[in-house]
């Protein structure tokens, strides 16, 4: 081997590494970061408005059936019922959607366990609610 030959080939060596190199550099910065515990992703919005609508139809279905006679209750009808047993439903829904959309699993920032959370507490709601339609039926309030 020549020497004019061996210093073109020490030349090139480097370029060859850096040009294989370059598909896996590429390959690991398309990859998809972990989510920071301060950002809000789209699942994470989601899951924690469906959250906050099932809370709400808990909240509601528990007044309606804790206080009779308040507005909510049944004594008045049957608005506290529906009104939980609609927010609840909605709540419900949404935490679905977001754990059928979300690609991860909990912990990575896609709103997954929020999710859950909005299936247990939507879910509560629409039992309360459901009650409190029940009672206001039985009480005479509601017709049919």
């Amino acid at each position: 081997m020549s020497v004019r030959h061996l210093l073109a080939t020490a030349a090139t060596a480097p370029l060859a590494v850096i040009e294989l190199a370059a598909p896996a550099a590429t390959h690991l910065s398309a990859q998809p970061s972990a989510a920071t515990a301060l950002s809000m992703s789209a699942g994470r919005v989601g899951a924690s408005v469906a959250a906050l609508l099932g809370l709400v139809g808990t909240v509601i279905g528990g007044l309606a059936l804790a206080r009779p006679a308040s507005r909510l209750g049944t004594g008045s009808g049957s608005f506290g019922g529906v009104l939980a047993l609609a927010t609840g439903l909605i709540g419900m829904a949404l935490g679905g959607l977001v754990v059928a959309t979300s690609d991860s699993g909990i912990g990575t920032g896609n709103g997954r366990g929020g999710a859950y959370l909005a299936l247990v507490v939507g879910l509560a709601g629409v039992v309360l609610g459901g009650l409190a339609l029940l009672r206001a039926r039985r009480n005479g309030r509601l017709a049919g």
